[in-house]
């Protein structure tokens, strides 16, 4: 399908889907929105992200539930976004429909699987849009475009209607340019009332995740600590290892910890077998979801993308049992560490966005930092926002956020609060 120049390469397909009702008062009412195309749309076909699986699907019978909802709260849908071949990639590249130009950074990734969602709200195409996040989708998009992402809670929003994944880690996440709407959008999805922000009992910091990233310190972690201490004093501000508690509060991960002679000098090992954990049950759900498909179509999938799927097909239900274990031990050990209204601060990626076309040994690295940071949440189901801190070398930066499983609502309302001060410590308009 052709797309204008002005569309940045976001849209796959352009259509116009009304909200069932325009009354004033509905909390989305005139707002603009786009789709992924891992959603069912009524009378659509849902591509995936490849065009094998669009040729050899029929159109949908029915709009996923997560759509009408934001239908149904007043806002316009304008059509379904690009994103990486069966939501197999963080990169955002796609050799079949095109990548989505970064409007922050041209010459850089958009950041994937739901590459096209966080590009349309980048470049003020919509107001807000849905993606998904399994191992990440939605947060480094986010990241890389220079907005805000949400990943909620795993299992509070349905998926009824969009293509799985991994259902172990498969969450309807959105993006927005500010909190306020990204709080808005959330409270429909979520159905959560209006509520007073509650004040957060501490914030973690975890500085060996900082150190993970080449961004430096004082341009993120500092930035974040002292808009916390002025709006909430210092003594909330509480600083932590994760990676050791990590390891001493999951037992199950010793399973995935690499060999001693690895080369861990740009990982944190606890962290790294947690990535290894979520990823082989990752393959493992992808291949008992898709691999009948793939073997039966062959499909023609870009670089990158056919490795990881042949990969997956050739996984063995090998440790898929201590994989569960290890979830239930983390999201355990995390909430013992945060308690009630706590919040841990980690990078959402660790560093700015990578070039397109990328070195692959290069690309290798920083995914393997990546996924650490990202299976935080991933494993445990908590809820995480990824929060733009503007640019840094003239690329996006950002920070993350994750509460408790089932606090989205307060996640919400704390960044509403805290980002206003955040701007006000950038320098910010």
């Amino acid at each position: 399908m052709a797309r204008r120049d002005s569309d940045y390469g976001a849209f796959m397909e352009k259509f116009v889907l009304q909200p069932s009702s325009s009354q004033h008062q509905l909390p989305l009412n005139a707002l603009t929105f786009a789709v992924k195309d891992i959603f069912d749309v009524d009378g659509y076909v849902t591509g995936f992200g490849n065009p094998d699986w669009a040729k050899t699907h029929s159109p949908a019978a029915s709009t996923a539930p997560a759509v009408l909802a934001i239908l149904n709260a007043g806002a316009k849908c304008i059509g379904k976004t690009v994103m990486d071949e069966m939501a197999y990639s963080i990169n955002g590249e796609n050799i079949h429909y095109g990548t989505p130009r970064n409007p922050y950074a041209p010459d850089t990734v958009p950041g994937g699987s739901s590459s096209g969602s966080a590009v349309a709200v980048g470049a003020n195409l919509v107001d807000f849009s849905l993606g998904t996040d399994t191992g990440g989708s939605v947060r480094v998009p986010a990241s890389y475009c220079g907005i805000f992402g949400f990943r909620p809670s795993h299992g509070v929003i349905s998926t009824s209607g969009v293509i799985p994944m991994a259902q172990s880690f498969d969450t309807v996440g959105w993006f927005a340019r500010n909190p306020v709407l990204l709080n808005k959008v959330g409270r429909v999805l979520l159905q959560l009332p209006d509520i007073n922000p509650v004040t957060p009992a501490q914030f973690i910091i975890a500085d060996d995740c900082f150190q993970l990233s080449t961004i430096p310190s004082s341009r993120v972690e500092e930035v974040l600590v002292k808009s916390v201490e002025k709006l909430y004093g210092s003594r909330l501000v509480k600083h932590a290892n994760l990676g050791d508690h990590v390891k001493e509060k999951v037992p199950s991960l010793s399973t995935f910890l690499p060999k001693a002679n690895a080369d861990q000098e740009y990982n944190i090992p606890s962290l790294a077998a947690l990535s290894s954990a979520m990823r082989l049950l990752q393959r493992y759900e992808f291949k008992n979801n898709h691999g009948k498909w793939v073997s039966t179509v062959r499909p023609d999938l870009g670089p990158g993308i056919s490795e990881r799927v042949q990969e997956a097909l050739r996984t063995t239900d090998e440790n898929i049992d201590i994989c569960q274990s290890v979830k239930t031990e983390l999201r355990s050990a995390l909430a013992a560490l945060l308690g009630d209204f706590g919040v841990l601060a980690i990078p959402t990626v660790p560093g700015s966005p990578p070039k397109l076309q990328i070195d692959p040994t290069t690309l290798e690295t920083f995914r393997a930092r990546a996924f650490s940071l990202l299976s935080i949440a991933g494993v445990s189901g908590f809820c995480q926002v990824s929060i733009p801190l503007g640019l840094y070398d003239n690329l996006p930066v950002s920070v993350s956020l994750l509460a408790k499983h089932g606090l989205d609502g307060f996640l919400l309302n704390l960044v509403e609060t805290l980002y206003p001060t955040i701007k006000e410590e950038l320098g910010l308009q």
